[in-house]
């Protein structure tokens, strides 16, 4: 498990960090192999694992069960995907508490109402609470958290909901205010344009956090030249790849009547043992078992 100044630490050094998406313990030890700088706990992927969809059907247990699970296996700080906190103030507090001590490095609260509705689904409801509702939220969580290297980064979804640059400012300058370590600013538009107009006009001294899933030419290159990005979140590809990859091969199993074609261009059985351990198990038996 990360150490829970890490995630701080290198947003103050000035490093771009970037989060991959993780919804088990086993997609987490690979985007540590990978060479990511942290782990997205993200509530999408965990409720299309379930089958369910992204409306705050996933509860605070489940989620928070697979954040200690994933850090049990990842030294990577995790950004936990906490929604809008589980309810109101109240529900942030008992939140917070539970998500520190579980060990993630941060959360991110957004500022819609329970329950949410996915950001990126076509003509999704995306009520947003008032903001001095929201800002209460803020306070809670910083009052609550007990050491100041767990973040708490604040999320605006006033340009998901179409309200436009100017709330979706006046929101984030709202939250800082009120104690926010970071801002997260969310767009489905299909170009980075929204976002980095967003960016250059944002004068607070709060960094910025991206997901760029739905605008994918906000690369690197073109993140750091904005200047106050510290968080980059590929915030759903872990449960896509996933997707793809079963899709696929069950389809090529049923089409040959078989896995005698599929076999080779998938890992191998010993893959699976090492990302396990085995190597270890074997090793622990040798020396223990009589």
């Amino acid at each position: 498990m990360a150490k829970l100044s890490d995630l701080r630490d290198a947003i103050d050094q000035k490093l771009l960090v970037r989060a991959m998406a993780a919804h088990s313990p086993l997609s987490a030890l690979l985007a540590e192999e990978a060479g990511f700088d942290a782990l997205w706990a993200s509530g999408f992927e965990l409720s299309a694992l379930y089958g369910l969809a992204d409306v705050s059907l996933i509860s605070m247990t489940q989620h928070l069960d697979m954040v200690r699970a994933m850090g049990e296996q990842s030294s990577l700080p995790i950004i936990a995907d906490i929604d809008t906190g589980f309810g109101n103030a109240i529900n942030v507090i008992y939140a917070i508490e539970q998500y520190e001590r579980a060990g993630a490095a941060a959360v991110v609260i957004e500022d819609k109402t329970f329950p949410k509705v996915t950001s990126l689904v076509a003509d999704g409801r995306q009520d947003l609470l008032r903001l001095e509702e929201f800002q209460g939220k803020i306070r809670a969580a910083i009052a609550t958290r007990s050491d100041p290297n767990f973040l708490i980064i604040a999320r605006t979804e006033a340009l998901i909901a179409g309200l436009g640059e100017e709330e979706a400012l006046k929101r984030a300058a709202a939250y800082e205010a009120a104690g926010a370590d970071m801002i997260l600013v969310h767009s489905k538009q299909k170009t980075p344009d929204e976002v980095e107009s967003f960016v250059r006009a944002w004068s607070g001294k709060a960094p910025v956090a991206i997901v760029p899933t739905a605008y994918p030419e906000m690369n690197e290159e073109r993140i750091k030249t904005l200047g106050k990005i510290a968080i980059v979140i590929y915030g759903n590809h872990a449960i896509r790849a996933s997707v793809t990859a079963m899709k696929d091969v069950f389809a090529r199993i049923l089409k040959d009547g078989g896995i005698h074609n599929v076999n080779r261009d998938i890992v191998s059985v010993e893959e699976v043992f090492r990302l396990q351990k085995m190597d270890q198990v074997k090793a622990d038996e040798k020396r223990f078992l009589a």
